[in-house]
C-alpha cells in the first residue's frame, strides 16, 4: 500500500481519508463478520436464488481493479480473487489463488504455487502467466494503476516459468507484501477481455470471483449475477461454492438519508458507511441488522510536525497529549462509539500492544500546564503562553470531515494558552500542504491494515511522504527496520511493539480514538460478513424471500 513514492501515498490518503474512510477501519468483535449488533440466530436452512441489493456511498468510474479511484475497486473486489488471505483469527497470511508460497533464504524471492483447475468468467484458465500479465500491466505507467502499483512497489521483476509456478523478486525484504497480496486491487485480470475491449474493459470487465458481470445501468447500478464455477472459496467461507443469490446489485446512493430511505423502503438490502447518529434507530429494530467492526488501520490521529522548534522539545509534546480530552471528543464526534487511541495503530492490527492503554498519555490539564510551565512557555497578559518573546500559536490542519474534533482541540489547548488556527482545505489540498510541511499539527488515519504502516509514518527515510511530522530518530528507525523486513510472524510482533513504545516516549504524535464502521441490513438477507474496511462478503448469503 503506501510503498514510498508519493503517487501511491496520495491515492491511498485520499481513498482512505475521504467519504468512505476505508474501508476504507472501538468497542466491538475484530472478527470476520464483524458485531452484529441485534442479528438473530439463523436457524432456517440456507435457501438458494433471489437478488441481495446494497448500496454504496461513491459512484464508480471503471470496474478495472486497476483503475485510479477508490470507488471502482469497491465494486470490482465482487469479480475476483487474491493469491493469498489473511487469517483473521491468527493473523497469518495464507494461500488462496496460491496453493502455497515460498520465500528465499534472504528473504528477496517469493515462489507461489498456483493452484490448478481455476478459470476466469470468460473461461480463460488461470495460471502463473495470469498473475505476471496482471502485475505486469499494474507496474506499466501507462496503465497508471495508481493504487495497484504502489501494493507492488519494491517488486523488481514477475516471472512464470511455467503454468503454476509465479516468481516475484524484490529489491529487499518485504513482508509487507504478502499482506499487499490479500487485497483485490492485485486480483488476476484476464489479459484477452482487456486486449478484446481496450478502453472499454472497465465496462465489461472479467475476473476470477464468485460473481461474474452482467450490466452497468448508469444512475441504477451494476449487477452481477452468480458465478455457477465457482468452487474456490476462501477457507473461512461457509459455502466454498457459488453464491447462494442468483443476483448482486450494486447501487450508488451518495446521501445517507437517502440510503437509509431506500433500505426502509425495500428499494435496497444493505446499507453501507451509515454515520454512527443512526444507528441505534436499527439496532432496537428487529427487520434490520447492524454490522460494526473496528476499522482497521491507525485510527485518527494528529500529526506534530518537528520542523517547528518549538515540538524538539519532548515536554511540549508530551503536554500538548495531556490536553487532549480524547473520551469528551468520543462522545461528541462518535456518540461514544469509539475507543481511546494510545498510538497510531488499531487494535485489530499485528502487532498492536495492548500495554500501550496503560502507558498512553491520559488526559490531565493541570500537569500539562506544569510542563508548559517548566519547558519555559509562560502565560503572558494576555493568557497566551509565551517564551522568549514568541506566543505559543498553532495551526491545525483539517478537512470537513473533522470539522468537530477540530473545533474542541481549538478549544482544549486554548484552555492551557495556546491558540489555534484551524485551516480547512479540501482533501487532496490538505495532503499537499501535509507534504510540505505546512502545519503544525494535522488530522490523519488510513485504514491500510500492516503495520509497516508505521514504518512510512515515522521512518526517516519517508520525510517528504508519508513521514509527515519529519520524524528523524534513530532509534525508531532501526526497530522500524526490523519489522520492514522481518517475516516472522513473532519477530514482527515484537518489533512493532516495542516501536509503539518508542512513539508514546517520545510524543510523536496525538492518537485521538478509533471508530466504528456500520452497515445496515435487512433482516430477509442473512449472513453478510464484514471482511475489512472495504469488504462485504455475500457468499454466505442468502435470501429468506
Amino acid at each position: 500500500m503506501m510503498k514510498g513514492n508519493k503517487r501511491g501515498l496520495r491515492s491511498i490518503f485520499l481513498s482512505l481519508v475521504g467519504t468512505m474512510v476505508i474501508p476504507l477501519v472501538v468497542g466491538c468483535s475484530s472478527g470476520l463478520s464483524g458485531s452484529p449488533s441485534n442479528q438473530p440466530l439463523d436457524v432456517a436452512k440456507p435457501k438458494t436464488g433471489g437478488t441481495i441489493t446494497v448500496a454504496y456511498p461513491t459512484e464508480p468510474d471503471t470496474l478495472d481493479a486497476h483503475g485510479r479511484t477508490e470507488a471502482g475497486l469497491l465494486f470490482a473486489y465482487h469479480l475476483g480473487g487474491t493469491l493469498l488471505y489473511k487469517d483473521s483469527a491468527t493473523q497469518e497470511i495464507k494461500p488462496s489463488l496460491a496453493k502455497e508460497y515460498k520465500i528465499s533464504v534472504d528473504g528477496k524471492k517469493i515462489t507461489f504455487t498456483i493452484r490448478s483447475g481455476i478459470t476466469m468468467h470468460d473461461g480463460t484458465p488461470v495460471t502463473a502467466k495470469t498473475f505476471k500479465e496482471t502485475f505486469d500491466r499494474a507496474l506499466n505507467p501507462d496503465t497508471q494503476a495508481m493504487t495497484a502499483s504502489s501494493f507492488l512497489d519494491g517488486v523488481i521483476s514477475v516471472k512464470a516459468p511455467d503454468d503454476q509456478t509465479l516468481i516475484l523478486e524484490l529489491k529487499a525484504p518485504a513482508p509487507y507484501m504478502l499482506f499487499n497480496l490479500t487485497n483485490p486491487v492485485l486480483q488476476p485480470l484476464s489479459l484477452k477481455a482487456i486486449e478484446k475491449y481496450g478502453a472499454d474493459y472497465g465496462r465489461h470487465p472479467v475476473g476470477v470471483g464468485p460473481w461474474k458481470f452482467e450490466s452497468w445501468v448508469p444512475g441504477q447500478g451494476v449487477t452481477l449475477s452468480r458465478n455457477d464455477a465457482f468452487q474456490w472459496g476462501e477457507p473461512y467461507f461457509e459455502n466454498q461454492g457459488p453464491p447462494r443469490a442468483d443476483k448482486l446489485v450494486l447501487k450508488t446512493i451518495i446521501d445517507v438519508q437517502s440510503r437509509l430511505a431506500a433500505l426502509e423502503s425495500g428499494s435496497i438490502d444493505v446499507a453501507t458507511e451509515i454515520p454512527t447518529r443512526y444507528i441505534q434507530k436499527y439496532r432496537n429494530n428487529p427487520k434490520y441488522q447492524v454490522i460494526e467492526r473496528m476499522k482497521d488501520g491507525t485510527g485518527t490521529f494528529l500529526s506534530i510536525n518537528l520542523r517547528n522548534p518549538m515540538f524538539q522539545d519532548v515536554q511540549v509534546r508530551k503536554a500538548l497529549n495531556m490536553l487532549v480530552n480524547k473520551e469528551a471528543i468520543i462522545q461528541s464526534v462518535l456518540q461514544g462509539e469509539g475507543q481511546v487511541a494510545n498510538v497510531p495503530l488499531s487494535p485489530t492490527a499485528l502487532g498492536y500492544d495492548k500495554s500501550v492503554e496503560e502507558y498512553g498519555y491520559k488526559y490531565n490539564v493541570e500537569e500539562a500546564k506544569k510542563l508548559f510551565d517548566a519547558t519555559g512557555w509562560k502565560l503572558n497578559e494576555e493568557g497566551i503562553r509565551e517564551k522568549d518573546g514568541k506566543t505559543l500559536t498553532l495551526t491545525l490542519l483539517s478537512s470537513d470531515i473533522y470539522n468537530k474534533a477540530a473545533q474542541l482541540i481549538q478549544s482544549m489547548l486554548g484552555e492551557a494558552g495556546i491558540k489555534v488556527t484551524i485551516q480547512n482545505l479540501e482533501l487532496m489540498s490538505e495532503l499537499d500542504a501535509g507534504m510540505k510541511g505546512n502545519f503544525d499539527l494535522m488530522f490523519l488515519e488510513s485504514s491500510y491494515e500492516d503495520p509497516d504502516n508505521l514504518y512510512y509514518s515515522f521512518h526517516s527515510s519517508q520525510i517528504g511522504g508519508y513521514n509527515f511530522g519529519a520524524v528523524n530518530d534513530s532509534k525508531l528507525d532501526t526497530m522500524l527496520e526490523k519489522g520492514h523486513t522481518t517475516y516472522d510472524l513473532e519477530a514482527r510482533k515484537q518489533a512493532y511493539a516495542e516501536v509503539q513504545k518508542q512513539i508514546i516516549e517520545q510524543a510523536y504524535t496525538i492518537p485521538l480514538y478509533y471508530d466504528k464502521q456500520f452497515t445496515v441490513v435487512n433482516s430477509r438477507v442473512k449472513g453478510v460478513k464484514q471482511i475489512d474496511n472495504l469488504r462485504l462478503e455475500f457468499n454466505d448469503s442468502w435470501v429468506d424471500r
